[in-house]
């Protein structure tokens, strides 16, 4: 089973690419989302050869921060994974639908944290100009928009110790600030999954700090070499060696290889010490 986040790890808006070079020498790009009827995501053509070989050798788990209804817009390469986790471990889907079991289950374990209206208003006041926008997802977190630019020194350390002392966190990536629960995670749900479905290994990919937890459980991930975990320098996983749109392309192939032949990877991860 191989669990992998979706933005600036496995696709890439044109913001995001990071290529460079002469144009006629730049890889071949597939479009994997519209908005407005507009192009917004991309994989190279490589890339997406190999997402489809690996949706049918793996459980492919797109594993996401977002919500239902933007993961829906994100058509990978290969047949529709039966799995995927969004809102940050919120939701899974199975077939594209809802389990509801798992969204109570997760609503119990916020229960305890600040509310999310708190969170919501606190960021508002803190808001200035060069905030874009603030707003909430699936009614368990909030996120602005920024101008990373424009954004005060210490701004962000300081939302995260208002936050953490609610038990809530921070993660800022690309212009967006996200701010969740700390018991919202997307190593739960994929434990959850690992378990349902009787996989033999845990593959992981993620590239923010919200996807620690899940790098961790997993027997082996990769990150690439950008984003939040890059600019901490985050040891235990495997690191590309391009950054951009060809980092999502190296993780593809890195998941595809231990896929293909799972004897790679030994049984060490810890999602096994977790009950079912």
């Amino acid at each position: 089973m191989a669990c992998a986040d979706l933005d600036r790890t496995l696709i890439y808006s044109a913001n995001a690419l990071a290529l460079t070079g002469p144009d006629a020498e730049l890889p071949r790009l597939l479009c994997v989302e519209m908005y407005q009827a507009r192009p917004l995501s991309f994989v190279t053509s490589t890339a997406a050869t190999s997402l489809e070989l690996l949706s049918r050798t793996a459980s492919l788990v797109p594993t996401t921060t977002r919500t239902p209804e933007q993961y829906a817009r994100v058509r990978l390469p290969g047949p529709p994974p039966a799995h995927a986790i969004c809102a940050n471990g919120g939701f899974l889907l199975v077939d594209g639908e809802e389990d509801a079991s798992w969204s109570a289950s997760v609503r119990k374990k916020v229960a305890d944290c600040a509310t999310m209206l708190d969170v919501y208003e606190h960021v508002r006041s803190l808001s200035g100009d060069f905030t874009l926008s603030v707003r909430t997802a699936s009614d368990l977190f909030v996120y602005t928009v920024v101008e990373r630019d424009r954004l005060p020194d210490g701004w962000v350390e300081a939302l995260a110790a208002w936050c953490a002392a609610r038990n809530w966190k921070v993660s800022l990536q690309g212009r967006k600030v996200y701010c969740l629960p700390v018991p919202l995670t997307k190593s739960a749900a994929a434990v959850e999954i690992a378990h349902r479905t009787g996989a033999s290994r845990l593959l992981a990919a993620g590239d923010s700090l919200l996807d620690t937890e899940l790098l961790e459980v997993a027997d082996a991930a990769v990150r690439p070499a950008h984003g939040e975990l890059h600019e901490q320098s985050h040891t235990g996983t495997a690191v590309t060696g391009a950054a951009g749109i060809l980092a999502g392309e190296e993780i593809i192939s890195w998941l595809l290889a231990r896929a293909l032949s799972p004897s790679f990877v030994p049984p060490t991860g810890s999602w096994r010490d977790v009950p079912a």
